[in-house]
């Protein structure tokens, strides 16, 4: 039928009785009465509702749905048809046929300019789903109550179902949350339900917002059984909550509300604390702002006498301001009494310190700001400038002089992006619609940021999209990943003097968050937007996307200074490119970004300053929608002064604050042009440092260390085979077993810490390789164990020395030798790797061996050195009692011939090994020339060719010993190295007591 417009239609639900049958259908009603009976074809199913009159033998009532038009000239509804028509009955004579007995209003349709129907349903009725998802809600579908209203091209027989009882019921654990509470609510369902969704409507905002899983928000299901909990509620989960479902055929919305109490943070002050002069400023204002909620605040404010209160709203906050006409006499504490009904009220204190006559004050300024008069020690605080919100603060100093400008201001659009995204990363919102739309204003921001406060928001508000974007595994087209990246130049290039500094100044891993937001953004793009290159001053991005036909290998240059060049060998990337996976790989250059990290250094680099190139490269390969992290990766960095060392920015070093590593990479020498080539295993964030007093590389050191520790190892195992022939021979007393026994497990331990630093290096380095930590330690454990077994052989001469007379008995100071040899040393060597490695400064970068940068290389020097003292203290004290021996103090000359064998082998390697590892510690300094480097590398790895020539060799008894066995002659009473002394000795030992000769003699 043709409508004229302005027009408003109404569908109808007809109560009707029927006899004899049951009959649903509907009629067109025109003005003049019923036109026509038929099955609907629009409006779904129909409803049936409870029988009007009880059944009988000859006729029954029930109700049914007829869909009837009416149609109206203009939209002003007749007041009669918006209720329910009781019309009446018709007689009993009356020819059995339906009979109208009630009309009730289900669906109201209006006609726009275009020629649109608009069908809203009435309270009690809906469409159903089979009708709502063919046509388009009147509002949008954010509102989440699509099926409330639809939108029709043409006037179609169709109206709202009368609604069956709610399927489900919605609880919660308490309505009134306090602030860091948990909310739970619980969705119990009678009917199976399908397309559960939960909302929550802010106070005073029209649309809902949709919740899901997040740093906050957690949902659970089960059979006939939802949840939504919320940990850590606070003002921004204040509102009404909404658990959205489809069931029996239609979209069910059910609803409660959460109130949520403030808390003393949420409340702004201005100001904080106030000192004032009564003479200059007799009256002043003090205000407290909170943030729109739900509940109903009032204010109270004390002392209130004298003063005058009022109220506005701005920008999301109430503020409560109070004027104070009369300026208190003394030091006043004013109280900001927020109230609640049913609540315990928030205090707010705010301090007003009065200053009088005599009072060290900063005067008046009004440079940017006006800085009204303030006593010395106070902080003065002023409101931020229009759009901004925080406080600026500035000290009086005690002298009486205005101290700097402190501003936490930050711009209020870029607070809103900020909260935003935070509540994105909680579980507030649509990340795939709403991260776009914050990227694309942060260039904007970041043109316009102006403070430390502004750069560490825009920052975090970066850092939270970046979480967002990975959890929610969102992909972003070229228009946003352009966004991003202007913001990052535009950060790159804020001025360091009056930003970046001050920043960092708060939270120095500033640039961090930085380079972990733009690594995670940046692989995100997507599949058919590559391949992707775009180029800014500070940034340089190329991405590219490779299918099954992948090239040898994936090189890729930039045009930077120095140049920077990268290549991936093919064989890193063969495991993805079988498995038929597309492989997108992308390659960003940061420049200034190196020069803003903190400098953090890990292993291996010590505490030293580098300098570095000003960029930072980024290479990410994406296996699909999965990172790959490993694989073997080539870079060239350019023409470099000093000593380069390749790096990457590890994020989880120093607590999460980041800092550069140099496991998985080392350095390479670059042919023909003296470059920085690095060589790492894995892709990350790269640079080089530059440290221009390194320790110089030279191949001819690693050929001495070569030799010796070969000659070494060739020493000692002579040495063994000398004790193999003279072992019986050489102990015959207990100072000589002694003596032999720490020397011959010296012998063994030096000769297993040579052999396996020897083989160190054939193994794969780096912490996360067994094969090298257990080397290093063993290493550590073994060289200390040696240092040991000189310390315990001196242990013993001293005691030879103190107590003449007391026999040392075997089975007591043996087990004693072998405790401080073997379990002191297993004690530091534990201790050090407990300490040192989750630090991430155990190992020498390449190496096997302890980090000569950090406090693990100083937990073998130091006992060494240590040891080294005491031997040094014993043969002091073991010449002067031996060149003046007492008459009656005389040890026997079998036994003194021993404690001289002991004097001379320490005599002559406690100087060696205290050289040598004096010389270790020079060697760690900086601008070291490579002298002390030779002297060190001879002295340290010939120390068992010094064994065997001082320690064994030199020894009258052994010598004896091999005369004996290979020429079958009689040994000379003396010797004639170093045995002037000796000689001298022995007859001056001649008149020493009998008694005492012949005991030593029996024991």
């Amino acid at each position: 039928m043709t409508t004229r417009k302005p027009s408003t239609h109404s569908a109808a639900t007809l109560n009707k009785a029927v006899t004899r049958e049951h009959h649903t259908g509907w009629a067109r009603l025109g003005r003049t009465g019923l036109a026509e009976k038929g099955q609907s074809q629009a409006g779904g199913k129909s409803g049936s509702g409870p029988l009007l009159d009880q059944e009988s033998e000859a006729e029954e009532s029930v109700l049914v749905s007829v869909y009837v038009h009416l149609d109206f000239s203009d939209k002003t509804w007749p007041p009669a048809v918006s209720r329910t028509l009781d019309l009446p009955a018709a007689s009993a004579s009356s020819a059995p046929r339906p009979l109208l007995t009630g009309l009730r209003l289900t669906t109201e349709c209006h006609v726009n300019h275009e020629g649109y129907f608009y069908c809203a349903c009435l309270s009690g009725y809906q469409w159903n789903t089979s009708i709502c998802l063919h046509h388009p809600p009147c509002q949008s579908p954010h509102n989440h109550q699509p099926c409330g209203c639809l939108i029709f091209s043409h006037p179609e027989p169709g109206y709202c179902q009368l609604l069956p009882p709610v399927p489900g019921i919605l609880s919660l654990n308490s309505q009134l949350q306090m602030p860091g509470d948990t909310l739970s609510l619980t969705l119990l369902l009678s009917q199976e339900a399908t397309d559960l969704s939960w909302f929550l409507r802010h106070p005073r905002s029209p649309s809902p917002i949709l919740l899901q899983p997040g740093t906050q928000v957690s949902v659970t299901s089960s059979q006939g059984q939802a949840a939504l909990s919320i940990t850590n509620m606070s003002s921004h989960w204040a509102g009404e909550y909404m658990s959205c479902f489809e069931a029996q055929g239609f979209r069910w919305s059910l609803h409660k509300v959460v109130k949520v109490t403030l808390k003393a943070t949420d409340v702004a002050r201005l100001p904080v604390r106030l000192s004032i002069s009564c003479a200059t400023s007799p009256g002043f204002q003090l205000s407290c702002c909170i943030p729109s909620t739900n509940l109903v605040y009032t204010v109270a404010w004390s002392p209130g006498e004298g003063s005058r209160a009022f109220s506005f709203n701005e920008s999301g906050s109430e503020c409560f301001v109070l004027a104070v006409q009369r300026c208190p006499a003394a030091d006043t504490t004013y109280t900001c009494d927020l109230q609640s009904p049913g609540l315990a009220p928030l205090r707010v204190p705010i301090y007003i310190t009065i200053i009088q006559d005599g009072d060290i004050t900063c005067p008046e300024d009004f440079s940017v700001l006006t800085w009204n008069v303030t006593k010395a020690g106070h902080v003065a605080q002023a409101p931020c400038p229009e759009s901004k919100r925080g406080t600026v603060r500035r000290l009086c100093r005690a002298d009486g002089v205005w101290g700097p400008i402190n501003s936490s201001c930050t711009d209020t659009r870029l607070l809103a992006l900020f909260a935003r995204a935070k509540l994105l990363q909680a579980g507030q919102g649509r990340p795939a619609e709403e991260v776009p739309q914050i990227l694309a204003q942060l260039p904007g921001q970041a043109a316009e940021a102006s403070s430390p406060s502004d750069l560490l928001i825009l920052l975090s508000t970066m850092k939270y999209l970046a979480n967002v974007v990975a959890k929610a595994r969102i992909q972003l087209d070229r228009s946003v990943l352009k966004n991003l990246l202007i913001t990052t130049d535009k950060v790159l290039d804020m001025d360091t003097g009056s930003l970046w500094t001050l920043a960092q100044a708060r939270k120095p891993w500033a640039g961090s968050t930085l380079l972990l937001a733009v690594e995670t953004l940046v692989c995100s793009l997507r599949p058919q937007d590559q391949p992707f290159a775009f180029s800014l001053p500070n940034v340089l991005l190329q991405s590219q996307l490779f299918g099954p036909t992948f090239p040898a290998d994936y090189s890729i240059s930039f045009s930077t200074q120095p140049p920077l060049q990268a290549q991936i060998p093919g064989h890193s990337l063969a495991p993805l490119v079988r498995n038929g996976t597309e492989i997108s790989i992308t390659s960003l250059v940061l420049r200034k970004l190196d020069h803003l990290l903190p400098s953090n250094y890990g292993q291996g680099l010590g505490d030293s300053l580098y300098a570095t190139p000003g960029l930072v490269l980024v290479i990410s390969i994406m296996a699909g929608d999965r990172a790959f992290s490993q694989g073997e990766v080539i870079m060239n960095f350019g023409n470099t002064d000093g000593s380069p060392h390749c790096v990457f920015w590890d994020h989880s070093l120093f607590q999460g604050k980041g800092g550069w590593s140099k496991e998985g990479c080392q350095a390479q020498a670059a042919s023909a042009s003296p470059t920085a080539r690095c060589l790492c295993q894995h892709f990350t964030a790269f640079s080089v440092l530059m440290s221009p007093h390194a320790a110089p590389e030279e191949p001819a050191l690693a050929l001495l260390t070569q030799v010796g520790l070969g000659a070494s190892i060739l020493a000692l195992l002579m040495c063994l085979g000398v004790y193999r022939l003279v072992w019986r021979v050489v102990v015959r007393n207990k100072v000589a077993y002694f003596r032999h026994a720490a020397l011959l497990n010296m012998v063994l331990c030096l000769l297993a810490a040579d052999t396996c630093f020897l083989g160190a290096p054939l193994l794969p380095p780096g912490p996360r390789s067994p094969l090298c930590l257990a080397a290093a330690f063993l290493c550590h454990f073994l060289y200390l164990a040696t240092f040991f077994w000189m310390l315990a052989q001196a242990l013993v001469l001293a005691h030879q020395l103190l107590f003449v007379f007391h026999q040392l008995p075997k089975h007591r100071v043996l087990p004693l030798m072998v405790l401080l040899g073997y379990l002191c040393p297993l004690g530091f060597a534990g201790v050090t790797l407990g300490l040192y490695l989750p630090q991430g400064q155990y190992l020498r970068e390449g190496e096997c061996w302890l980090d000569g940068k950090g406090g693990a290389f100083y937990t073998f020097v130091g006992p060494v050195l240590a040891i080294v003292g005491v031997n040094g203290l014993v043969l002091a004290m073991a010449l002067l009692k031996l060149l003046r021996p007492s008459l009656s103090e005389g040890p026997p000359a079998e036994k003194r011939q021993a404690l001289l064998g002991v004097i001379k082998a320490l005599l002559i390697l406690t100087p060696i090994f205290g050289l040598t590892w004096g010389l270790g510690l020079a060697t760690l300094l900086e601008e070291v020339s490579t002298i002390p480097h030779y002297i060190f590398t001879i002295l340290n790895t010939f120390q068992g060719v010094f064994i065997l020539l001082f320690g064994c060799l030199m020894d009258r008894k052994v010598q004896e010993a091999l005369r004996k066995r290979f020429c079958h002659a009689q040994a000379p009473n003396t010797t004639i190295s170093l045995a002037t002394n000796e000689s001298y000795i022995l007859e001056h030992s001649k008149g020493g007591s009998d008694t005492a000769r012949k005991s030593d003699a029996s024991a």
